[in-house]
């Protein structure tokens, strides 16, 4: 397999191409590590987006849903698949310039584009619902009761191949013009992080119930 995906017209930045990357090591880091994305593609011809939870395995791309939700009954009236657009991003730190202009962020963001499959097959739905919950808690799909028929059923997931893929980069401090340089105006950055918080056990947990390791 490639080490970086092919860029294509619509993965190619208009602006600030050095930014753009198309390894995979990149792409898959972002991913994992963010918690949301946004999915979008076209309802009775106007644009959809919708925030949801995305777990990938290997190079598919699997987004939750429900069965009766608007993109779910899209792909299914799709015979080749609907066509989406998912976008994940996270932002690292507010950057501060001297000059208005040049304020920014620091972020990483990846646009994947393609046709999105509704997922039918039994063991296909369970190994992406397990891959969902464990994208949101490494060892949690062993730690809780597996769906049962009925919501299995209600479940909906779609599966979208990770093959027109681009990820955008930004870090570093602020670029200020040389002649701002010297104005007496604080210029940085404030880093940001997404942090866990302590577990906060439900109100009728049993007592004796340990917090798993994972926690």
């Amino acid at each position: 397999m490639d080490t970086a995906y092919q860029p294509t017209p619509r993965t190619t930045p208009t602006r600030y191409r050095e930014r753009a990357r198309y390894d995979r090591d990149t792409v898959h880091e972002i991913l994992d590590q963010a918690l949301v994305c946004h999915l979008g593609y076209v309802s009775g011809g106007r644009p959809v987006v919708l925030p949801t939870t995305h777990a990938r395995l290997a190079e598919t791309l699997y987004l939750h849903g429900s069965t009766g939700s608007g993109p779910m009954l899209a792909a299914r009236a799709a015979p080749a698949g609907l066509p989406v657009c998912v976008t994940v991003t996270l932002l690292d730190g507010l950057v501060l310039a001297r000059a208005a202009m040049h304020h920014s962020v620091n972020f990483r963001s990846v646009v994947v584009l393609g046709a999105a499959r509704p997922v039918d097959e039994e063991a296909e739905k369970r190994r992406a619902l397990g891959c969902l919950l464990d994208h949101i808690a490494p060892g949690r799909a062993a730690d809780c009761r597996a769906p049962n028929a009925r919501e299995l059923a209600a479940t909906g997931v779609l599966a979208l191949d990770l093959r027109e893929v681009s990820a955008k980069v930004r870090a570093g401090g602020p670029v200020d013009d040389p002649e701002d340089c010297a104005l007496p105006h604080w210029a940085g950055v404030v880093p940001l992080r997404l942090t866990p918080g302590a577990p906060v056990p439900s109100a009728d947990l049993d007592p004796g119930v340990p917090l798993p390791a994972y926690l």
